[in-house]
């Protein structure tokens, strides 16, 4: 815990290292905990995104390389994400599952969550998020490498746009206390917004790589996967009453998964 003023302005690193601290396991010591450093932590979210996206694409490029075929490839390159997070994501889709399916009140749906095992919602959720992942990830690296890194780096982008976009002003947490707590509320709206036009507009510019067709196709991946999972933001704050480290997972994963069935489902018969 830093001794520095929570009233003090925090700089652009304290940010970053939040950023990288929190929402992977690299060796990131976060030497401030206050919302100053978690606004510039969450606001910097999308770039944790570009580098855990990296390091699944090149797993995947490096199997493909070595002679395996695009299933496999696909595997490395979601289990890189899940590595890199501790797994912290995916378990806080199914939990976020088991705490709607239980069509419990607020407080006992959270208790569920809480709890370490999954039950039957959170398994089947989790069951078809993976496979739905690891099918359109084989299916872009099976039309052009360049293709299935493009596919892993955009969808793990636009995974921590939406943890951006949740912690926007106006959401609460759930809970006094967690992750959920320290960072709900803390990104000004327009920050938000800024933060989503520079990341579609990113993904559009490395979709004009394979031509006019994929600005759009790209662009807007990433504009349905901020949308889908804003959907489910605002089911969890209607059900729970605020956001949880649970829920901000469960988004990412849905944002990372929308954006891999869009780009799947608008994917050309060949490619570059």
């Amino acid at each position: 815990m830093s001794t520095t003023s929570p009233a003090s302005p925090a700089s652009p690193m304290e940010g970053l290292r939040f950023a990288f601290g929190t929402l992977t396991v690299l060796p990131v010591a976060v030497r401030r905990w206050d919302r100053t450093a978690a606004r510039l932590g969450m606001l910097t979210a999308p770039l944790v995104g570009l580098v855990v996206g990296g390091c699944a694409a090149a797993a995947g490029l490096l199997l493909l390389v070595l002679g395996a075929a695009p299933p496999l490839a696909a595997v490395a390159s979601v289990a890189v994400p899940a590595v890199l997070t501790r797994g912290l994501h995916l378990d806080g889709l199914a939990d976020t599952a088991d705490g709607l399916g239980s069509g419990k009140p607020a407080e006992d749906a959270l208790r569920i969550m809480k709890r370490s095992d999954i039950g039957p919602f959170g398994v089947v959720t989790l069951l078809f998020a993976v496979l739905a992942q690891l099918a359109a990830l084989a299916q872009a690296y099976g039309d052009s490498w360049a293709r299935g890194a493009l596919a892993a780096v955009v969808s793990a982008t636009a995974a921590r746009l939406a943890l951006t976009a949740a912690a926007r002003a106006g959401v609460p947490a759930a809970r006094p206390e967690g992750l959920g707590a320290a960072v709900a509320g803390v990104v000004p709206t327009g920050g938000a917004v800024a933060a989503g036009v520079v990341v579609v507009g990113a993904a559009g510019a490395i979709g004009a790589l394979f031509g006019a067709y994929d600005v759009v196709r790209t662009g807007l991946a990433v504009v349905v996967a901020v949308g889908v999972a804003e959907l489910l933001l605002r089911h969890c704050v209607r059900r729970f009453g605020g956001v949880t480290g649970d829920v901000f997972g469960a988004l990412a994963e849905t944002a990372a998964t929308a954006v891999l069935v869009v780009l799947a489902l608008g994917a050309p018969l060949g490619g570059p």
